[in-house]
């Protein structure tokens, strides 16, 4: 059970190509972002979409995968955890992230 404590399973659409970082010690980091839609109908009977926008990374031979096979548009689902933290900007003012940090991906499909 501990290890459901901190856990995220998302499907949704890359928005941008994976942005790949590699490292002194050849380590490998892939950033995108992940959409996931929602849909309900309002008051009014109307279909509305609700789309939320997730930061994702992934390390070493998942972002190397992520490097190869994804790109803006793809249908993924990923498995991993939330993680926080902060830093700060240019301006010195203090800024918070939250990520999902990816242990597993599935491509689900390309984009058409």
């Amino acid at each position: 059970m501990a290890t459901i404590k901190n856990s995220v399973r998302l499907i949704g659409n890359i928005g941008m190509d994976p942005d790949v970082r590699t490292f002194d010690n050849n380590r490998k980091m892939a950033r995108l972002s992940l959409a996931t839609n929602e849909s309900y109908k309002n008051d009014k009977g109307e279909k509305v979409t609700d789309t939320q926008w997730h930061n994702v990374v992934m390390w070493g031979a998942q972002a190397t995968m992520a490097e190869s096979f994804l790109k803006k548009g793809d249908s993924i689902l990923v498995e991993g955890k939330l993680a926080s933290r902060s830093y700060s900007d240019r301006d010195g003012v203090k800024r918070y992230v939250t990520e999902v940090v990816v242990n597993e991906f599935i491509k689900i499909s390309n984009k058409e």
